[in-house]
Order: C-alpha cells, then sequence, then structure tokens
C-alpha cells in the first residue's frame, strides 16, 4: 500500500481529516501522520528558520523535518492547510520547496475550506498514488505498436491514435454524450488510416469520463491526467530528460505540474473562480463576436492597459469587457485584457505555488490562443514558453504512450 505522509495545519479540527483519508484510501494508498515529540517540535522549528505564531504550523514543519531526515519514510507527502489562513499558505509552500529541495518525494499542495469532500480530492491523490505505483510506465519514453489515447475532458474530448512513435490520426468533439462524444472522436481518428478500433493493441483513457470509457472499452490504462498530461508534454516537446514545467489551462479547472526526467514530482490545480479558465476566454471571445481561434491573434494587437479587468469572477470579469466596449474601447485592447487577467490569476493563484522550472511547456485548447501565451510570458518576465504540436491532444498522446507499454490486447483475443 502507498504510504502518503500528511503534513498539514486545522484538518484535524475543521472536519476534513476523514475526507482526506477515504480519498486516500479510494486509491490504494494509507494517510499516515510523522511521528514526532515535543521537544523535537522546537528543535525542528529552530532548524526550518521560519517565524510561525501557531503550534499547529510548528507541528506541520517538525512533521516536514522528520521526513527531510528520515525518521519517516513515506512514498508522497500531501500538504494542506486552510485557506482562509495567510501564515498557514507562507508556511505550505515553505515546506513544499523544503521537501522539495531535501527529497525526491512527489508532494502535492492542497488549500481547503472546512466543507472541503473527499471526492475533490480523488485525482490528487489518484495523482500522488500512480507516481509511486506506476513510475516504471510513466518512464517509458517511446510509443511501440498501434495504441489509442483518449482524454474526455470537461469540454472536449480528444482522441489520437498512434502508431510506432508517430501520431497517425486525431479527433476532437465536444463533450456531450460521454460514450458518442469518444465513439465520434474515435472515428476522426482513424478516418485516414486503414484501421478500426478493433485493430489497436491497447487503449488508454483520461480526463473527467476515464473511469467509465475505460471500463465500456475494456481499456489496459484508465489514469488520471496529472500525471498522463505531464507524459504527453514532455514526449511532444522533447524534453524528457532534465525538469520542465507543464501549464494547462483548461475549460474547468487549471494544472502545473513539475516533472523531472518524464516523471512528475509536484502538482497543484484548481483555481479560485472560473474568471481564471478556459471558460472565461470563450465567453469572452463570444461576447467580442469573434471565434475563439480569433481571440489570440486580436489580443496581440492590443494593450491590455487600456482596458483592466478588475475583477476575478468569470460574471464581472464580462461586465467589465462590457464597460470598456460601451466606452468606445477597441476589441484589440479587450482581447488583450482578457489574455492578461486570465495569465495573472492562473500566476497569482498557482504558479506562485510552484518553483518554476524552465523550460515552461504550455498545454491544452488554450494553449493555441497566442494571445494568453504572450501573456503568460510576459507574466513570468519574458521567459520562452513551449507550445509542442498537437498540444491541445497532450492528454490523449499521453495516454497512447503510455498504454503502449502495457501489453497488446490482440494477444489476448
Amino acid at each position: 500500500m502507498v504510504k502518503i505522509a500528511l503534513v498539514s495545519c486545522g484538518t484535524e479540527y475543521s472536519g476534513i481529516q476523514k475526507e482526506i483519508e477515504k480519498a486516500a484510501n479510494t486509491f490504494g494508498a494509507e494517510i499516515i501522520l510523522p511521528e514526532i515529540d515535543l521537544d523535537y517540535i522546537d528543535e525542528s522549528y529552530a532548524k526550518f528558520g521560519f517565524s510561525a505564531q501557531s503550534s499547529s504550523l510548528k507541528l506541520m514543519i517538525a512533521r516536514a523535518m522528520a521526513i527531510v531526515e528520515g525518521r519517516c519514510k513515506p512514498d508522497a507527502v500531501f500538504i494542506a492547510s486552510c485557506f482562509r489562513c495567510a501564515e498557514g499558505a507562507l508556511v505550505r509552500n515553505a515546506v513544499r520547496k523544503f521537501l522539495q529541495d531535501n527529497t525526491r518525494i512527489p508532494v502535492v499542495t492542497y488549500s481547503f475550506t472546512e466543507r472541503t469532500k473527499a471526492d475533490e480530492l480523488f485525482i490528487r491523490m489518484e495523482a500522488l498514488a500512480t507516481t509511486v505505483t506506476r513510475r516504471s510506465i510513466l518512464a517509458r519514453e517511446k510509443q511501440e505498436g498501434l495504441t489509442l489515447g483518449i482524454d474526455s475532458g470537461s469540454t472536449t474530448t480528444k482522441v489520437v491514435a498512434m502508431e510506432n512513435n508517430k501520431v497517425i490520426g486525431t479527433g476532437w468533439t465536444e463533450t456531450k454524450d460521454i460514450m458518442g462524444s469518444v465513439y465520434k472522436g474515435v472515428e476522426e481518428a482513424f478516418a485516414d488510416t486503414e484501421y478500426t478500433i478493433d485493430d489497436v493493441d491497447g487503449i488508454g483513457t483520461t480526463g473527467y469520463g476515464r473511469i467509465n470509457i475505460g471500463k465500456q472499452l475494456n481499456a489496459e490504462l484508465i489514469q488520471e491526467e496529472l500525471s498522463v498530461n505531464a507524459k504527453g508534454a514532455v514526449y511532444l516537446a522533447g524534453h524528457q530528460k532534465g525538469e520542465a514545467t507543464v501549464l494547462d489551462i483548461g475549460g474547468m479547472d487549471n494544472k502545473v505540474i513539475t516533472v523531472n526526467d518524464g516523471i512528475p514530482d509536484n502538482f497543484t490545480m484548481g483555481g479560485i473562480c472560473a474568471g481564471a479558465s478556459g471558460r472565461f476566454l470563450d465567453l469572452a471571445s463570444r461576447r467580442l463576436d469573434v471565434s475563439i481561434e480569433e481571440l489570440g491573434p486580436l489580443a496581440l494587437q492590443g494593450d491590455y492597459r487600456n482596458a483592466l479587468l478588475n475583477s476575478y469572477c468569470i460574471v464581472f470579469g464580462i461586465q467589465d469587457l462590457v464597460t470598456t466596449l460601451a466606452a468606445g474601447g477597441s476589441k484589440a485592447d479587450a482581447a488583450a485584457a482578457t489574455c492578461h487577467s486570465v495569465a495573472e490569476q492562473v500566476y497569482e493563484q498557482q504558479l506562485q505555488e510552484i518553483d518554476l522550472r524552465e523550460p515552461l511547456i504550455q498545454v491544452g485548447g488554450t494553449s493555441l490562443i497566442s494571445g494568453l501565451v504572450e501573456a503568460v510570458s510576459e507574466m513570468l518576465g519574458g521567459i520562452d514558453v513551449i507550445v509542442p504540436p498537437y498540444s491541445q491532444h497532450i492528454g490523449a498522446v499521453g495516454a497512447a504512450l503510455l498504454v503502449s507499454g502495457m501489453g497488446h490486447r490482440q494477444d489476448n483475443k
């Protein structure tokens, strides 16, 4: 069983301790608490060198120290603090950095509320367990045979067919009826080939609909999107060796993943508001009366400073756009402000939660919005942002790559 050390503040008295344990147990993992005494807490706090007023935060620091010093030997670490506590956020990030600087243990950070439920933690716990139990699969660098990858996202379903390390077909459709969208995507992926789904050696599924789809198609791989997207990103970007950061601004949530030699070692996902998601970009393009494909080039022609968006809320953000246009502002400036707003929120809510490792690889459908890619680069001081080929199909590519290392279904027929 995978052992996940809980390094947290407030999970016991907030009532979410059992939810964390339930989420871990769902994916064959066990939550453990590093055992320490009062003297060790004071000693660790002095070593750590961070001034915290809360005794619970001091305990959190001591538990992290116990892991680094080998008193506790978990397979992974879940770091959590309450979203209301500013001091907790600072300690959470400091502890995360301390663990990453001194161990090779995969880490995930989380800011919880008193209403957090187990299902909200599933993907994070599954990703931690996957990183530990499927390390050899995640280390795979080359696709072999004929495989199919399916990524059932919140807004779109992506399908990729790969043969002997090459993408031979892709499918892309809106996620409506789950299986109907899958079959349509599969048909598109095989349209220019002589193959059908019956010919494949393996099927891998990821995304929100992965479990349902995987069961119906008897998929060999059913895996959460954090590890799958990370693998697909470094594979297509040609950065499977060394360090990298993967950014996926999705239709409903965002993911930031740091990778070392193709293996994820830290990830954060979510956001405070849909105003930092692809959904906001979609609504903004409709209000500007341009297609989502036209939004990026239009944004590059404008200046976001002329049309400030002051709200992180998707509703009030659109109101800001309406106000700008009503006052005679240009569509280009409004488009630029839209992209800048999303990039700014992703930076403040997520990119500051990790240690950015270059190169930054931006993936997902929103990576095709050139104005957003430019805004992300500008927000990070002008660094180069890699948008690999097939970036919008990154999850499906990752699934097709990883499943090729899990045997051939043709041999079992």
